[in-house]
């Protein structure tokens, strides 16, 4: 009798322990934030990197029980939205947030879309972090955006300054998709170029972009004997299609672009061709990654079953959005608020080795903060993985 009391105590206890671990667990608030962003068609890498870095990070901050915001801890949920790279999508993506009390989104993606939804994330009181670069959005009166990346009008000048110092290049070419997104990278491309002393041999040839023969896009281009093509704004779909193209061509030259890629769809679409192309990568290396950022790759591979470089850059937005929350908790449902804690912001930053800060930037661009902070990581592409080729900062 006394073992059966003993045991049905025991029971009672254990049942107890575990009501009580889900209660308090359950007691965690709900932080809501957003992704609005193309993870469907020929740029959806860009997307998918984004989404799965906020998924990884909020599952690991949410296993770590939460995260603590003034008085209150959260759990982090992050709440989707594909907008198919279509301007319109994206604006019901944003009135989404705005009806689900969301005060805080990463995306869009492309410039189109960034612009389409300015007025509902500013009516609405949304902070929103695009993956697009015209300066329209982060200069003032434009205040809700905040740069999540390095712009290409910021990489493209370090990235032809580079190839002149380094590889001598003199004749520069673009190549551009006929699309609102790679045009303006054209333009400021071809503006960079001309400021560094290059000469601009082509810079009117475009393709659409569900273009599936490149090669007769490239020969006219290819004829002016670049030592630089540049693919302004090129998708991870389209680039292994224009570099095999340009390369069976008997071009020789050097191959580059502003935009992150992907490397395992460059090693299936273009294998040894796609050797030496050079593009913006994560903001991490080996020498720079701390533990957190080694933890952070292990994690996302477990949970996606693959890593995307890009992703090193990507889980950034998420993590500025919660440190600048905890500097100003007053800011979890006022974006005033959050906007009056950008200047001075300072936090350390958990992804780099040393003593390394997270704060906003973009006064020499934009006139007021609004870029996060991430180094500028240039790649060389070489048999199936990036290599970094040199590493910069961004005021």
């Amino acid at each position: 009798m006394q073992r059966r009391n003993f045991l049905k105590t025991t029971a009672l206890a254990a049942v107890a322990s575990m009501v009580m671990f889900s209660a308090a667990h359950a007691e965690n608030a709900k932080l809501k934030i957003g992704f609005v962003g193309v993870t469907s068609g020929p740029a959806a890498a860009w997307g998918i990197s984004n989404q799965r870095s906020m998924e990884a990070r909020a599952a690991w901050l949410n296993e770590l029980g939460g995260v603590k915001i003034g008085d209150t801890t959260y759990d982090i949920q992050i709440v989707p939205f594909d907008d198919q790279k279509d301007p319109k999508r994206a604006i019901a993506g944003m009135e989404k947030m705005a009806q689900e009390g969301v005060h805080y989104v990463v995306g869009p993606n492309v410039d189109d879309g960034a612009a389409a939804v300015r007025p509902v994330a500013e009516q609405k009181g949304i902070i929103y972090f695009p993956y697009a670069f015209p300066k329209t959005l982060y200069v003032a009166p434009a205040s809700n955006a905040i740069l999540g990346m390095v712009a290409n009008y910021q990489s493209g000048p370090a990235i032809y300054k580079y190839l002149i110092d380094n590889k001598g290049i003199k004749k520069i070419a673009f190549v551009a998709a006929n699309e609102s997104d790679p045009l303006s990278q054209r333009d400021s491309g071809v503006e960079a170029a001309k400021a560094l002393g290059l000469e601009v041999v082509s810079d009117k040839v475009t393709y659409q972009v569900d273009t599936t023969d490149f090669t007769p896009v490239l020969l006219p281009v290819i004829q002016t004997q670049p030592d630089l093509l540049v693919l302004s704004g090129v998708s991870p779909a389209n680039a292994p299609q224009l570099i095999r193209s340009a390369r069976e061509l008997g071009y020789q030259g050097l191959i580059s672009t502003e935009t992150a890629q992907d490397a395992a769809v460059l090693a299936e679409g273009a294998g040894e061709l796609a050797n030496g192309f050079i593009s913006v990568g994560g903001a991490s290396t080996p020498e720079l990654a701390s533990d957190a950022m080694k933890e952070f790759v292990d994690r996302y591979t477990k949970m996606f079953g693959e890593y995307n470089d890009e992703s090193n850059t990507k889980v950034y937005a998420l993590e500025y959005i919660i440190e600048t929350l905890k500097a100003n908790p007053a800011a979890i449902d006022n974006v005033d608020e959050y906007k009056k804690t950008i200047d001075t912001f300072e936090a350390p930053n958990p992804f780099m080795v040393g003593d390394a800060k997270l704060h906003y930037v973009g006064t020499t661009s934009f006139q007021q903060k609004r870029q996060i902070s991430v180094p500028l990581v240039v790649n060389e592409y070489k048999d199936g993985a990036f290599q970094t080729l040199f590493v910069a900062q961004v005021d």
